[in-house]
């Protein structure tokens, strides 16, 4: 397998550097109403331009559906962009023809373009190879720095990368090596906590993890299909039936693994009625009207002995329904000892998803763990063991190059 070649080790002096970025940011009133992937991805931009390049970005924000869409334009994000790298943005309102020629050119040293929302153009998302060509045509070497958007075979994320010099980006690497060293070489022991409402959502995940994981600790709401197809009656809780004989395999997955799996043996269960405070239950006495919520305190002492002996953790998923109170109170909690040990270098902690983020950031822990992945789709999918496109092409560049 070709390594990734890197932006950083490459010639970039008085050429065009076309990056794919992913800044799919959330637009409130026609403003950038969160700027993290902008301010991640900033710093890419300041290298290329102290290396004399001038920069064209290009990326996807919202779903317009293959159509132009004020409401999806890229147009607010370059004001925010020129603030981040401290330089001018040109924003030229469209990605590909004369237009968007006009805006790249002359590729003056120092010049930086945003382009207009990729997915304007249907044949983005059909990886047209037309499209591809007409987007190369904005530079001379291609960037993919977008790890977020690597699991779709797009025309900006996969064939583009036939046409030019492919690299990949600073933040795209950090990416890739902060997965590695959980999944591919990770510190051991390793344990992963996955959570989540369902267990249909993350099967090719929990297959995943549960034959490569020393420790796998199941949380949520799919906890409770586990606790189902070992006998226990759920009561009210979110349960899968149908899922049971899935969650058997998986158990005699990580049982022929050598992986262990930790479930809960305490929840915290609340009734439908207002009046009626949730209480802590073991998962043999759930009160049939009852639904568990969260996990209990005897769980977290079991899941914090399983990290204090462990040296990885990969997280993926909350415990239980962190957003509404008292239901967060085992994330958080595991969370904050997930963080101690990271800052005492024990432990090597990497999350990712909307809701592992959420929940780290609602414990006030989201700067003191290892690594976390701001990718969705792209991060489960490699979670899953899945090849992801946006690296492999790369990596198939990689090696033509070497071998040429």
């Amino acid at each position: 397998m070709s390594a990734l070649l890197d932006i950083r080790d490459a010639e970039v002096a008085n050429r065009t550097v076309l990056v794919r970025a992913d800044l799919n940011v959330p637009i409130s009133n026609g403003a950038v109403a969160d700027d993290t992937r902008i301010a991640r991805f900033a710093p890419t931009v300041r290298d290329l331009l102290a290396r004399g390049a001038s920069v064209v970005v290009v990326t996807h924000l919202g779903r317009p559906g293959g159509k132009a869409d004020p409401a999806c334009s890229v147009r607010p994000v370059a004001e925010v962009l020129a603030r981040a790298i401290g330089s001018e943005v040109v924003f030229v309102d469209d990605c590909v023809g004369a237009l968007a020629g006009r805006g790249a050119e002359p590729p003056a040293r120092g010049k930086v373009v945003l382009l207009e929302n990729l997915r304007f153009h249907k044949a983005e998302e059909e990886n047209d190879a037309g499209f591809a060509r007409r987007l190369a045509s904005n530079g001379d070497i291609y960037v993919n720095d977008a790890f977020s958007c690597a699991h779709r075979a797009h025309a900006s994320t996969h064939a583009i990368a036939g046409l030019l010099p492919a690299f990949a980006g600073p933040s795209l690497l950090g990416e890739v090596a902060a997965l590695a060293a959980a999944l591919e070489t990770p510190r051991r022991p390793v344990a992963a906590l996955v959570g989540g409402a369902k267990v249909s959502s993350k099967i090719a995940i929990l297959k995943n993890l549960a034959s490569r994981m020393d420790h796998v600790i199941v949380g949520g709401g799919m906890a409770n299909t586990f606790l189902a197809a070992q006998g226990h009656d759920v009561g009210r809780s979110l349960c899968e039936p149908d899922c049971i004989p899935l969650a058997r395999e998986i158990l005699a997955i990580a049982a022929a693994s050598g992986c262990r799996i930790l479930l809960p043996d305490d929840v915290v269960a609340a009734g439908l009625g207002a009046d009626e405070p949730p209480r802590v239950v073991g998962v043999d006495a759930i009160p049939a009207e009852m639904m568990a919520l969260d996990v209990g305190p005897s769980t977290v002492a079991r899941i914090d002995a399983v990290l204090d002996q462990c040296r990885t953790l990969l997280w993926n998923g909350p415990l239980g329904a962190f957003e509404t109170q008292p239901f967060g109170e085992a994330t958080f909690a595991v969370a904050r000892n997930a963080a101690e040990l990271t800052q005492a270098d024990r432990l090597v902690t990497i999350t990712g998803g909307g809701d592992p983020a959420a929940a780290l950031a609602a414990a006030g822990v989201t700067d003191r763990i290892t690594y976390l992945s701001t990718a969705g789709g792209a991060f489960l999918e490699w979670l899953e063991g899945r090849p992801l496109p946006g690296i492999e092409i790369l990596r198939t560049s990689a090696g033509q190059s070497e071998e040429s």
